[in-house]
């Protein structure tokens, strides 16, 4: 089903309730059903038809809403791109993808000009420019024949001409972080993201009465499945962040009484050593959810502790719309793992020949469903070797224990090898999390003449008398000889990627 056709659906019968709150303005289904309508009328009288590719580089406001569900509407496919991203990134993708209009902040516009510049083969022949500021030098610019205020765009009285969208069209083009190489683009159909958005919602138990943090960035497909579409198809109240602050996020779940809040670990790390937060400020939070990587066990048990809240930690990724598994809410989740495969989703693991193996035993983490990508666009090779009978290779490495419940051990292709044994960075973070003076921590390998690599952990501290050997010491404690750092590192702030994911392959470049 078409996104944009449920969400129709669910404005007619929740017309007059809030569908998001944002810089504390409501706005209802019906008045966002419409500015929906006008957004897809205005893409088709610009020439826009089925199948054509638009690029949004919006963070996190209502632009984004009316673009990405606009766009459904008239039956044009979304690539969401970070609008962070440099020129060099955006190009990329906006060429790779065949982009022919892009929709993007006015704070944009410089790095526009630059890709146009250095582009001549460029497909975009127009651009949306949404005004977030008094600042409108933009009006200036060379391309300004080429502009469209979105005020302006949105003011138009055109209808929508029916498009015939079916199911299986692609509705979105998500570029992965590029972990190996050049971003693929994964190919989503409206039937992946709808099926992912139900399936979630039906197992997190989300309803209309739930009011949403919505802080991840929307153009990230956790974001987009978990903290808007199940919401918005449920009849839910979006709560929009532009960017996520502990400070702010205290305040809107105090404020509107939030029932949902979806984060990072990163994100789950700053609200529990935020000091202007108390127990008596999170109680109406219901659901606090966690993806995007692993959470460390010792966040968790600190994090539930402080607010005496429970975290459902899910897992997913951007190859199946994301979500593959969760704790369930039901009953009391186990520490450490990403929990049971959701609703219509399989997932299993399995040995180099794709054999399912023993439980308990480590291997590739495989999964089949409804929200199973179509494919990566225009790479067929790179489809072929991570579609397989059906099923999707995920890269990671994971167990299965007697209960159902999934473990993810490790990225495949970040696994340690010391004298040929294996160690898993996360086990070695896990151990480091539990030191009372390390805020945050990486374990990554580096190249070793007699070992092959060794262990290095990157630090950040939070007592200025923590040393290197009292880290390595700690470890000896808790660790295998090999696993043990043999060096550490300390760093004011690891990177990280926007949803606040730590980037090891970063850290191995310093």
């Amino acid at each position: 089903m078409n996104l944009s056709t449920r969400f129709n659906e669910t404005a007619v019968k929740y017309a007059d309730k809030d569908a998001y709150i944002f810089m504390d303005q409501g706005t209802t289904y019906r008045e966002l059903d419409a500015q929906i309508t006008r957004f897809a009328a205005g893409l088709q009288q610009l020439g826009l038809k089925k199948g054509d590719h638009i690029a949004l580089l919006l963070g996190n406001s209502p632009h984004f809403i009316i673009g990405l569900y606009g766009a459904f509407r008239a039956g044009v496919t979304v690539i969401p791109i970070n609008p962070i991203y440099t020129a060099d990134e955006i190009s990329y993708i906006v060429r790779d993808a065949d982009v022919k209009l892009i929709v993007a902040l006015d704070k944009v516009v410089p790095v526009i000009e630059k890709i146009v510049a250095e582009s001549p083969d460029l497909q975009v022949e127009k651009f949306i420019i949404c005004e977030t500021s008094e600042d409108v030098t933009w009006t200036k610019s060379k391309l300004m024949p080429k502009f469209v205020p979105f005020m302006h765009f949105m003011k138009n009285d055109f209808s929508v001409e029916e498009t015939d969208a079916q199911g299986e069209d692609i509705a979105i083009i998500l570029y992965t972080s590029g972990t190996t190489g050049k971003p693929k683009g994964v190919m989503l159909s409206h039937d992946n993201l709808y099926a992912n958005a139900r399936d979630v919602g039906k197992y997190l138990g989300i309803t209309n009465n739930d009011r949403v943090v919505t802080t991840l960035p929307m153009f990230h497909v956790f974001c987009l499945t978990v903290a808007t579409n199940a919401p918005l198809i449920s009849g839910g109240t979006l709560l929009i962040i532009p960017q996520f602050s502990p400070a702010e996020v205290t305040r809107i779940i105090k404020k509107y009484e939030a029932t949902m809040f979806a984060g990072v670990p990163t994100m789950f790390n700053f609200l529990y050593q935020y000091p202007g937060a108390t127990k008596e400020d999170m109680q109406s939070v219901r659901l606090w959810i966690s993806g995007g990587s692993s959470l460390p066990v010792a966040l968790l048990h600190d994090f539930e502790a402080k607010y005496d809240v429970k975290i459902s930690e899910g897992y997913g990724l951007s190859e199946a719309a994301p979500v593959t598994c969760f704790n369930p809410i039901d009953r009391p989740n186990k520490a450490g793992s990403i929990g049971l495969s959701i609703v219509n989703v399989k997932n299993k693991v399995v040995d180099p020949d794709g054999v399912e193996v023993p439980i308990g035993q480590v291997g590739e983490l495989i999964v089949k469903g409804p929200n199973v990508m179509q494919g990566y666009y225009k790479m067929p090779e790179a489809t072929a070797a991570t579609l397989k009978d059906g099923w999707l290779y995920t890269g990671d490495l994971a167990r299965q224990d007697e209960e159902g419940y999934f473990y993810i051990v490790d990225r495949k292709k970040e696994v340690i090898i010391v004298g040929g044994f294996n160690v898993y960075p996360r086990e070695v973070e896990e151990v480091l999390y539990n030191h009372p003076a390390i805020a945050e921590a990486a374990a990554v390998g580096a190249p070793d003449p007699e070992q092959g690599e060794i262990v290095v952990a990157y630090v950040v501290k939070n007592d200025d008398t923590l040393s290197e050997e009292d880290v390595i010491a700690f470890s000896k404690e808790h660790l295998a000889k090999y696993k043990v750092p043999r060096r550490v590192i300390f760093l004011e702030d690891l990177p990280k990627n926007t949803t606040g994911k730590i980037l090891r392959r970063e850290l191995q470049k310093l």
